[in-house]
């Protein structure tokens, strides 16, 4: 009884292990590209704390979808899913996270994007491999959990674009850090849905989606030493 039980220990640490440890990976991969001031561990550990709560509201909501009404794959890539997930993060990421005094540079909107994103893809993560089994979480890594992370650098880099431009586009931007990523998790779960041929669009789409993140990440730090420059300027003028 007491070498089944441990065991069974022994098998729910390695499922812990492999869900959590891809989306910590990610975060520090993000968080460590911060050139200037990094975040506190603090703030961006609380954004990560609010994306992993929310994903039980959501998971509920959705299967309340999936109960009560006929979705068609399209609906349901990217309504129940696309929209309603980003949504939420990004409303949590607006009202909590984009006035707070931490989120001083263009680049932090990243570095708080990722990390909500990625909260709510590690609790995603652990459940799917608590009830599949941890022979998946090398796939889940490579793809729901990676995926969910450059959303959330496209949803990031929107928001702190927003919030440090004076080029007088604020809502154009504000309006991209949502549609942007609500579009791509769409266009991602859609290609789920194929049934035999998914992995053949699902590699090219999980490249380009890699390539256009680094992208943003290399304009974050742009947008970030020009900020600085010009508060260099200021100093000494």
């Amino acid at each position: 009884m007491k070498k089944k039980e441990r065991k069974e220990d022994r098998l729910m640490l390695a499922v812990f292990s492999a869900g959590i440890a891809p989306g910590l990976a990610l975060l520090c991969y993000f968080y460590l590209r911060d050139q200037y001031e990094t975040e506190p561990i603090t703030t961006v550990a609380r954004s990560f704390i609010y994306g992993a709560l929310l994903t039980f509201p959501v998971m509920f909501m959705q299967y309340v979808a999936e109960e009560e009404v006929i979705l068609s794959n399209m609906v349901s890539a990217f309504l129940a899913a696309g929209f309603l997930e980003e949504f939420v993060k990004w409303f949590i990421l607006f009202y909590l996270i984009y006035q707070h005094v931490d989120f001083d540079e263009p680049y932090d909107g990243i570095v708080y994007g990722t990390s909500i994103s990625l909260g709510f893809a590690t609790v995603e993560n652990i459940l799917y491999l608590v009830a599949y089994g941890v022979e998946h979480a090398f796939m889940r890594a490579l793809l729901p959990v990676s995926s969910h992370a450059l959303f959330g650098v496209f949803m990031g880099f929107y928001l702190g674009k927003a919030k440090f431009s004076r080029d007088g586009k604020r809502a154009r931007w504000l309006w991209l850090s949502l549609t942007l990523p609500f579009l791509f998790h769409g266009l991602y779960d859609y290609i789920l849905f194929i049934e035999k041929a998914w992995i053949y669009y699902i590699i090219p789409f999980m490249l380009l989606l890699w390539w256009l993140a680094l992208k943003k990440v290399k304009q974050a730090h742009e947008l970030t030493d020009q900020y600085y420059n010009k508060i260099i300027r200021k100093g000494s003028s």
